[in-house]
């Protein structure tokens, strides 16, 4: 090809930088042929567009999908969200109480409680949280619920390098095209009075990459409906150059604006975390499912039909999968009956039901809108099954159209970790929150949790795995405490007595408050030693040395994380209560 294609490739994203250098190299003997300019409008006479053979680009052979968290309407977290996928029904109640609607209200898709927030849970006030967009409250939520369902805050997260080396090194990408708040804010401040809101779409991706220390890019991205299948897009490029070892993409929209809540309207909030498919593998995280490629196109002047040709043909050139070999197609229009219109968050609600699809596609025998969706999977014709496959595709109003093909993990049934009996050994566990409260009720999540353990339908993992869960994928807060047991019911008999009274002296739980307490040496963390001797000292099960200094202030989860596979276990519970601006606590929207 010759140098003025290889820049049309590489500006709408055809090729990576590193790949048009490569070819624009080959090419310098050569002399460019000079551009021609195209007529100012389409004629008659104007030839239709070249089919042109897409080459495969260059990088790994797919990316993994190894966490998601979401809140849609009348579905608070994913599990509703699947029964509303299996079981549909009309989710267009009228808007929330005090939603801001003047006269008569008007049937959407809502969801609940978007005024509430845990501010402390992130370090914020409540006058800072309730200065905040609800959209960027919301996007921290589900960003942190999608980081910690895949295991990644804590050391885990610390050991996601870059190719230049630098740790914590994810990519923050999100989806959002509304500044309703923003307008509320203003009407009410039309005596100029009040302390000014803080605003702009930039807000969402920063200050998670600021909160949590994440690394790598950071970006907003508005092409309306498509706006999130365009972020994957993004983040699949910086994946693929080495800018980042992870990507966190999600989206939002919510419809706080009278004049927003139109029939039909919907919101939506959900993430997913990103990584290359090899990597994911080797790192043991969960995969949920592929993406195989993306493609993003902008219809110009065409037709909308001659703009899902090139969408087709890009995407599908890319992987080598055939068009029949796509079995499910999910649009905007297939996704509207679980959320109605949900502007900037229909991408990543589209995707969210594909692969809750694709991954349940055993236990789910009847999918609405599922078209031909294969439940027992094609063959080959030697007998070995195909994955089964998807396209996601949606239209921004403005034109700018964007695709993903996703196929469901073909290696979804490996063993997972090593099993271990209760009884044989002690365990540490460690826990911690930001505040008491918070703590209590996470050690009365796990409590409930650990004591349904031996559930025949829900089996969870053995101690020795949750104990090692708990200090490879979680973060080290302030509060904290520390508790050895044998098996899961004196775990959660303990984890009880103490969620029931956090000052009484149990004896089988330590905890510690180190807001207000002294800590450990600040240098002890700093040296480079403190790693090679927390090792040292979880190997030899000195758990007595590793409480003290857990309660002391040292991250004794520091250490290098075990490549064995992340085990589900209960995420952080969130404190929400009513914050917004100008209004009390009382306030139920």
């Amino acid at each position: 090809m010759d140098n003025r294609e290889i820049l049309i490739r590489f500006k709408d994203g055809t090729i990576d930088s590193r790949r048009a250098i490569a070819l624009l190299r080959n090419n310098l003997p050569e002399r460019p042929e000079p551009t021609r300019l195209r007529p100012p409008h389409p004629t008659a006479a104007s030839a239709p567009p070249v089919a042109i053979e897409e080459e495969p680009p260059s990088g790994p052979d797919g990316w993994a999908v190894i966490g998601m968290a979401g809140r849609y309407p009348q579905a608070c977290d994913l599990d509703a969200f699947w029964l509303r996928v299996l079981q549909p029904r009309d989710t267009r109640p009228d808007p929330p109480k005090r939603r801001g609607a003047a006269g008569d209200s008007v049937p959407g898709h809502f969801i609940e409680h978007v005024d509430e927030f845990d501010p402390e849970f992130f370090g914020l006030t409540g006058e800072q949280a309730a200065m905040m967009d609800p959209q960027e409250r919301l996007f921290l939520e589900v960003a942190w619920e999608a980081l910690e369902g895949a295991g990644y805050t804590g050391a885990r997260l610390d050991a996601l390098i870059a190719a230049d080396g630098e740790p914590r090194s994810v990519g923050v990408y999100a989806a959002i095209s509304s500044a309703d708040y923003a307008a509320l804010v203003l009407k009410d401040q039309a005596d100029d009075s009040g302390a000014p809101l803080a605003n702009g779409h930039w807000r969402l991706p920063n200050r998670l990459s600021a909160l949590l220390d994440l690394r790598g890019p950071s970006h907003s991205v508005d092409t309306a409906e498509s706006s999130f299948l365009t972020a994957v897009h993004q983040a699949l490029d910086a994946l693929r150059s080495g800018e980042c070892a992870a990507a966190l993409v999600g989206a939002v929209d919510l419809r706080l604006h009278p004049s927003r809540q139109a029939p039909d309207s919907g919101e939506g909030v959900g993430a997913v975390l990103l990584k290359p498919l090899a990597a994911a593998r080797a790192d043991g995280d969960t995969v949920h499912a592929v993406i195989r490629s993306s493609a993003v196109v902008h219809q110009g002047r065409h037709d909308l039909s001659a703009v899902e040709e090139r969408l087709v043909r890009r995407s599908r050139a890319a992987t080598g999968i055939a068009t029949a070999d796509i079995t499910l197609r999910e649009t905007a229009h297939s996704v509207a009956r679980c959320v109605g219109d949900a502007g900037a968050a229909t991408g990543i609600a589209a995707l969210t039901r594909t692969v809750l699809q694709l991954r349940n596609a055993a236990l789910a025998p009847d999918v609405p809108d599922a078209q031909a969706l294969p439940w027992a999977p094609d063959t080959t014709a030697d007998g070995t099954p195909l994955p089964r496959r998807a396209s996601v595709t949606v239209r921004g109003s403005g034109g700018l159209c964007a695709q993903l093909v996703v196929e469901e993990n073909a290696d979804r049934g490996r063993p997972g970790a090593a099993r271990t009996t209760d009884g044989q050994e002690e365990e540490l566990v460690l826990l911690s929150a930001p505040t008491p409260q918070h703590l209590a009720v996470t050690a009365r999540r796990f409590a409930v949790w650990a004591a349904a353990r031996h559930d025949a339908a829900q089996p969870g993992p053995e101690l020795a795995d949750m104990a090692r869960e708990l200090r490879t994928g979680r973060g080290a807060m302030a509060c904290r405490l520390a508790v050895t047991a044998r098996d899961t019911t004196r775990l959660a008999a303990a984890l009880r007595a103490f969620a029931a009274d956090p000052g009484a002296d149990s004896g089988a739980v330590r905890s510690i408050d180190l807001r207000t307490g002294q800590t450990v040496s600040p240098l002890i963390g700093e040296l480079p030693e403190t790693r090679d001797y927390l090792t040292a000292l979880w190997q030899g099960r000195r758990y007595e040395q590793l409480t003290r200094l857990w309660l002391c202030g040292v991250d004794v989860t520091a250490v290098a994380p075990p490549r064995t596979p992340v085990l589900p276990v209960p995420t952080s519970p969130l404190i929400r209560r009513p914050l917004w601006y100008g209004r009390g606590p009382e306030r139920d929207r």
